[in-house]
């Protein structure tokens, strides 16, 4: 029987061209209607990135708030937050200088490195590198471009005639230890003699190169639709799984802008095609975010329990258990909407209601002490141990054909 485990990460690179001298992320701790009002209000009266939640809308009561909010607006954000009465800490007291700090790691080299941020052009060369020096392992083919027209590679080890699959940062880590271990990790060795594992490193290059570029907290597409001057859509609002409802947007200047259709985005449809054409012998699918240590699962776009719930929790719980037992990181694990919050369009969903059982999504490190500027050193720790979770998935699946 053909296998095919599909994983897709997300991260992020460093630049310095747009600057956030002064500007702070703050976490927020409504715990009453009326601070959840507040914080709507003060999302309406002024610019203000949410980390996370990732719009105004997800926010409740109970739920930890993280905000970014630039240098010139604080002084007055800071008064509203005392008079409003509620509880508030300063998670990030200078962004430029947690960008600046983000590159910390102490290896010099302008090749790519499993344990750095990779450009680009970097992963490009690592894609040809791995592919060349591995010819009887690795495949390699294009399932499309982006909208600026790089090559979407899927990366294939095949050891077997039968199907694994996988897409940055930890991606192209798993998959080193995956070619690595193969022979000596009886574990991997077994998991690889029956499935292909595929790798899409990089899903959107085209926001990715941006965040080198240009600037670095950038996180949707590139896409550029006629009459609107603002840029992109969320790639993970974009799927056809109750599209642009719950914590979703219309405007196609939010950050969690649904596109102006399912699959408006040519990165979404190349995958959702690729998935599309193989769903029968794809049997799970791994997406990889960041951040807040959840490991979750369907659903995210309702409320309401997917008809594999019990599973579903049971191997997620095992699973973030594994991962914990390394480091001691602790995940929760749950529904996307019950457990983090609601959020259409997501390709987890998607990808269940295709019919692909096994469908999580890892949020990765940390739970906000540095959010999405991660430094270069903790990225080794979290691959490892992420690799451990992968592993117990991809065992259960192997056992569930």
């Amino acid at each position: 029987m053909k296998v095919l485990l599909l994983l897709g990460l997300v991260a992020l690179a460093l630049c310095e061209l747009t600057r956030y001298e002064g500007d702070k992320v703050i976490r927020l701790k409504p715990v009453l209607n009326a601070h959840v009002l507040f914080i709507q209000d003060l999302a309406s009266s002024i610019k203000v990135d949410f980390w996370s939640p990732e719009s105004e809308q997800q926010v409740t009561i109970d739920i930890d708030v993280d905000i970014h909010v630039p240098a010139a607006f604080l002084d007055m954000v800071f008064v509203k937050l005392d008079q409003s009465g509620m509880d508030y800490e300063v998670l990030i007291h200078d962004l430029q200088d947690a960008l600046n700090g983000q590159m910390d790691s102490r290896i010099q080299t302008k090749s790519h490195d499993y344990t750095k941020y990779n450009s680009w052009s970097t992963i490009q060369g690592w894609i040809t590198s791995i592919t060349s020096a591995n010819p009887t392992l690795i495949s390699r083919t294009t399932i499309g471009n982006s909208y600026e027209g790089r090559p979407m590679h899927l990366l294939k080890v095949s050891l077997n005639p039968v199907l694994v699959g996988c897409s940055l940062c930890c991606a192209a880590f798993l998959y080193g230890q995956a070619v690595s271990t193969y022979g000596s990790d009886a574990q991997m060795t077994s998991l690889l003699n029956q499935m292909d594992v595929f790798v899409l490193p990089v899903f959107n290059m085209d926001g990715y190169e941006h965040t080198w570029s240009s600037d670095r907290m950038w996180r949707k597409t590139r896409s550029k639709r006629s009459g609107s001057s603002c840029i992109g859509a969320d790639p993970n609002r974009n799927f056809d799984a109750g599209w642009c409802t719950l914590g979703a947007s219309s405007n196609p200047c939010s950050d969690t802008y649904c596109g102006s259709t399912p699959e408006s985005e040519i990165e979404v449809k190349n995958v959702a095609n690729f998935i599309r054409n193989n769903k029968s012998i794809i049997k799970a699918y791994l997406t990889i975010h960041s951040y807040s240590q959840l490991l979750l699962f369907p659903y995210s776009y309702k409320y309401g329990l997917a008809a594999d719930h019990a599973e579903l929790l049971s191997v997620a719980e095992a699973a973030s258990t594994a991962l914990r037992s390394l480091y001691g990181t602790k995940y929760t694990s749950g529904p996307g909407a019950t457990t983090i919050y609601p959020a259409a369009g997501g390709s987890d969903d998607w990808a269940y209601d295709l019919g692909i059982k096994y469908s999580y999504t890892f949020e990765l490190r940390d739970t906000g002490r540095y959010g999405f500027l991660l430094p270069e050193s903790q990225i080794k720790p979290t691959c490892e141990e992420t690799m451990l979770a992968v592993k117990y998935i991809a065992a259960h699946v192997q056992k569930n054909l």
